[in-house]
């Protein structure tokens, strides 16, 4: 394909986004559209996500304007006499910005690529332990610590909203939410960096409980939801939910309270079980909840609307089965490896103390290009 033939294609295709980005910033500067929360979100989300693409186009732009006058340089040295080394920096910095067009055009290709419009939204992230008993529940725990600190690092605010003990500590099962501060870059949202997490990790070392010294495999699996707007977005009906408290337990089935403040909802259509217990009120454990419940109930919607979302969404593997990894922590080789990918290092404590973007970068990256090869 041409240069003036990709750049046809490319105006035509950015055209209508420079007029919709040019629309929401009226939409936004309107006091009464900002009474909608739910709406004023959604523009928002759409302002940032078109605000990158706009700005990829401008750059292209200058970059082209650049281009075009260097070229008129070389052309009118072209008709006198012109020393070898001037000449040979006009061709020099004709070669540079020759460069910085074609990077710049691929950077707006790749973003006018149809995205994940998920890829902006919090997430509520669930671990649970699976096959090796307690050392799966130990490393459980040691994964929730890894996503803490990861989402530390990158200025995200995390809630734990529901956990379960194991007798040594681990932990049986946890849920929690994950959400950025203010509107994210386009690709560095919550979801954008934390739905390649879905699926079976396995652990490979030395249990605690494993007097031998025997190296032992056991996994404990991810799941990562998009969280949904409080406001309008997913709709539960009351007369579809039973609701049951007990009171909440700790590690071995003790009481760890004298109330029943813990709460299980069953959304009866679907079947769907959520228990909390983490709060001591009864009140807010039933609103921890109905959060998750509502991130599963839109999960499910997506999934019926969108036959791709769903092969999507099913790749995170729900039953925690060894043979269906999609990462490998090995402790005697202090190896990290991802299966999808290919990466592998060998720095696996920083990726624990939460040094993930290496390794989500790597996801990222096959991601688009699979993306770039199918556009």
């Amino acid at each position: 394909m041409s240069g003036g033939v990709q750049t046809d294609a490319t105006e035509a295709a950015v055209e209508p986004l420079l007029r919709e980005y040019e629309e929401l910033q009226v939409r936004l500067a309107d006091p009464a559209v900002h009474a909608d929360v739910a709406t004023a979100r959604r523009l928002g989300r759409r302002h940032a996500e078109l605000s990158v693409v706009v700005e990829a186009y401008r750059t292209l732009r200058r970059a082209e304007g650049d281009l075009t006058a260097a070229h008129e340089l070389v052309t009118e040295g072209a008709g006198g006499a012109t020393g070898s080394a001037q000449d040979t920096a006009l061709s020099e910095e004709v070669a540079e910005l020759a460069g910085a067009v074609a990077a710049a055009r691929e950077r707006l290709r790749s973003l006018l690529i149809p995205r994940d419009p998920d890829d902006d939204r919090d997430v509520i992230l669930e671990i649970k332990a699976g096959e090796g008993g307690e050392e799966s529940a130990l490393f459980a725990h040691d994964l929730l610590r890894m996503y803490l600190r990861y989402a530390e690092r990158r200025g995200w605010r995390t809630e734990v909203l529901d956990s379960t003990e194991s007798d040594l500590g681990g932990l049986k099962d946890v849920a929690v939410a994950v959400k950025s501060r203010g509107v994210p870059t386009p690709g560095e949202g919550v979801w954008a960096r934390l739905k390649y997490e879905g699926g079976v990790h396995r652990v490979q070392r030395v249990p605690v409980t494993e007097s031998a010294g025997r190296i032992h495999t056991s996994a404990a699996g991810v799941l990562v939801l998009p969280e949904a707007d409080e406001v309008g977005e997913i709709e539960i009906d009351p007369n579809d939910l039973r609701v049951d408290v007990f009171r909440s337990s700790g590690p071995g089935g003790q009481s760890v309270n004298t109330t029943d403040s813990a709460v299980r909802i069953t959304h009866l259509s679907t079947g769907i079980v959520v228990s909390c217990q983490n709060e001591k009120s009864q009140l807010q454990n039933k609103e921890q909840a109905l959060r998750i419940l509502r991130a599963r109930l839109r999960a499910l919607a997506q999934e019926a609307a969108d036959a791709e979302a769903s092969q999507a969404r099913r790749s995170q593997v729900r039953t925690v089965d060894r043979s269906e990894r999609i990462r490998t922590y090995n402790f005697p080789e202090n190896r990290i490896a991802d299966h999808r990918t290919g990466y592998k290092a060998y720095n696996l404590d920083q990726v624990l103390g939460g040094d993930l973007d290496a390794v989500i970068t790597s996801c990222v990256a096959a991601d688009e290009a699979a993306r770039l090869a199918g556009s």
